[in-house]
């Protein structure tokens, strides 16, 4: 089946979990022991209703305020589709558990109050789904049983949303009008609002086009591993495993692995269920050489036609995720894809304000949460294409050399 991962924005109180919750709640997917759970802390709280929020907010200070701070995964499956959800905070102060949770997303689903319209985090939301190039968002316009689920309060949200829109670089954007609380149009199709001929949310998650999303034209296959088996019948079997970051593999075809530029041609392509005749983004396979080649963990096996770039200067747009800001001539572990190499921040061109998209140059220190268009140079090359070509080898993390901590998230320009 088809794995659809989808991130959760919006700004605080919109209502994110309980929209999880109740998605999770009417597609059958939480155990009876989770659900007395829910309730027994419902009742605690005083509440009339069970708190379906109560599902992903996991920490005791999420559950205290009423408010989601960590990233939160959910994993559930319907007949056509599996699911992979990370409910994401919406306050400013967690911007960087916001791009955590949405760097692997297919889809966001942007949270609306319908009373309050669109407001100051759902545009910084939307941006950062722009920035990670998110293809789909489904904006959920929420809590519609508070305004007698009124086709002109709906129309008003979307015409504010569709104005914002022509600011960011998504294409494919499409309006659902729930209530969260209640459930409508969330799983099943709603009563309340005869006037909506679109689809509910489910329905919508389950049937919307992921195929193209990945990159099949620009062949890239990371190496995590060299495969050789200790057995009598595998003497001689040397299998570069892997999963393959973009375009199509078959054997017969003529490949390069870079940066050293040994150039073969593929053998057999292997998987767990055995040999096939092609592979493609997202298969994890090993693959085997027609030469005996050096080829080892990080290194990239591209086909001709399609060269990614090799270049140890690398223009990035940062997240900065460290409780310090960066410090001057420090040096970074820099991963990308499979390969790990040493990297300082040569230069900050500017900052980003997420707020408002304005550039801000002479901005001084980046802090923690903040954006920053900055110049890396590495201690050895980097194979990568632009993020908007392949959001895989496109993206990197900076890891501090002093406390291992993951100090920065950033897309190659």
């Amino acid at each position: 089946m088809e794995l659809l991962r989808f991130t959760t924005a919006g700004s605080v109180d919109d209502g994110k979990s309980t929209l999880i919750g109740r998605l999770l709640y009417d597609s059958k997917s939480i155990f009876e022991d989770q659900m007395a759970a829910v309730k027994q802390s419902s009742e605690r709280k005083g509440l009339q209703h069970i708190d379906l929020s109560l599902l992903t907010d996991g920490l005791r200070s999420e559950r205290e305020q009423g408010i989601t701070i960590d990233v939160a995964y959910r994993y559930f499956a319907t007949p056509k589709r599996k699911f992979i959800i990370a409910d994401t905070p919406g306050h400013i102060q967690y911007t960087r558990n916001m791009v955590t949770g949405a760097s692997t997303a297919n889809l966001a689903i942007v949270l609306i109050d319908v009373r309050k319209g669109v407001v100051e985090q759902t545009c910084r939301h939307s941006f950062i789904a722009s920035l990670l190039r998110i293809p789909h968002i489904i904006v959920c316009i929420n809590k519609m049983d508070l305004v007698d689920y009124s086709e002109e309060a709906f129309n008003k949200v979307v015409e504010q949303y569709h104005a914002f829109a022509g600011k960011i670089e998504v294409n494919d954007i499409r309006y659902v009008p729930v209530s969260a609380l209640e459930g409508d149009n969330v799983v099943n199709d709603s009563v309340n609002m005869p006037w909506y001929k679109g689809e509910s949310l489910l329905h919508t998650l389950e049937t919307i086009h992921i195929g193209s999303d990945e990159n099949h034209a620009d062949a890239r296959f990371p190496v995590q591993t060299v495969i050789r088996p200790h057995a009598a019948e595998y003497h001689d079997y040397r299998g570069y495993a892997g999963r393959i970051a973009g375009g199509i593999f078959k054997p017969g075809d003529q490949v390069t692995v870079l940066p050293s530029g040994l150039t073969s041609t593929i053998k057999s392509i292997d998987t767990f269920s055995g040999p096939v005749d092609e592979a493609f983004a997202p298969m994890s396979v090993s693959i085997t050489l027609e030469d005996d080649i050096d080829v080892s963990r990080g290194d990239m096996i591209i086909k001709d036609d399609s060269e990614p770039q090799v270049s140890q200067d690398l223009d990035v747009m940062l997240c900065w995720m460290g409780s310090r800001g960066p410090r001057p001539g420090a040096k970074y572990h820099l991963k990308n894809t499979t390969r790990e190499v040493m990297a300082i921040i040569k230069e900050v061109n500017y900052k980003l304000d997420i707020n408002t998209m304005e550039k801000l140059e002479n901005a001084g220190d980046i802090k923690m949460n903040e954006m920053a268009r900055v110049r890396l140079r590495t201690t050895q090359p980097v194979v990568f294409d632009e993020y908007r070509k392949n959001r895989i080898t496109g993206s990197l993390i900076l890891v501090d050399e002093a406390t291992n901590e993951t100090v920065a998230a950033g897309t190659i320009f």
